[in-house]
């Protein structure tokens, strides 16, 4: 499909490229692209995906189990989006256990799992060729999201460094929010999904007004 026609989805020309992805699926676990990930890797499974990968090409995907349940192999089903990420830093521990940094490089949207002989699960997948990185937000957009960032961050009681905030440019902000955000798993993946800088920071403002909402009591949302 790489060389088919590209495809025209909210302002942005986004190209498709087929690839097979080994995949790490993790409920809460989000990555981006542009973004980093720190994974502690001690299921013997995925102990053997990290020394495939690093023998191979130090690819790995992240995406979501949808839930309980499972599918014909025994295993949960997936959200069809995830993110393609390239093993950084690591760190090989005596016992087998693995200390990693994932960066984040493409999204994908899953076309079907393979058969396999591997201990973890691949995919074949099309990887979302896109440029958010040259995107920016309004004035009014970032002063929305900064706004709504401190009122959740407030009223969670995280300590943030707002100067260190505010040198970010918008897509490193916006990207760093959507991943790090303690909403729930189904909000994460709206986030994960949603194509285009705007519609994502605005996502964000919606998802910290509601999940922020506080009723004077001591207990704190939870949201994973």
């Amino acid at each position: 499909m790489g060389g088919g026609d590209p495809a025209q989805i909210i302002g942005h020309i986004v190209r498709m490229t087929v690839r097979r992805i080994s995949i790490f699926p993790l409920t809460g676990a989000i990555l981006f692209p542009g973004m980093q990930l720190p994974l502690h890797i001690f299921e013997p499974r995925y102990r053997d995906m990290v020394g495939d990968s690093l023998a191979r090409d130090r690819m790995i995907g992240m995406v979501q189990p949808k839930g309980p349940g499972s599918n014909e192999r025994g295993n949960p089903p997936l959200f069809e989006v995830g993110c393609l990420g390239r093993i950084g830093d690591v760190e090989a521990m005596d016992d087998g256990r693995y200390n990693i940094i994932l960066e984040g490089l493409q999204r994908f949207t899953i076309l079907k799992e393979l058969e396999v002989a591997t201990t973890f699960r691949q995919v074949e997948a099309e990887l979302w060729e896109e440029d958010e990185a040259a995107d920016a937000l309004s004035i009014a957009e970032r002063a929305s999201l900064e706004i709504e960032s401190r009122r959740f961050a407030d009223v969670q009681g995280y300590a943030v460094d707002w100067a260190a905030v505010g040198q970010l440019d918008d897509y490193s902000l916006v990207n760093a929010i959507a991943q790090i955000a303690p909403f729930d798993y189904a909000a994460k993946q709206a986030l994960l999904e949603a194509r285009g800088l705007s519609v994502r920071a605005d996502l964000i403002v919606q998802l910290m007004q509601f999940f922020g909402r506080h009723d004077g009591s001591e207990d704190r949302v939870t949201l994973q």
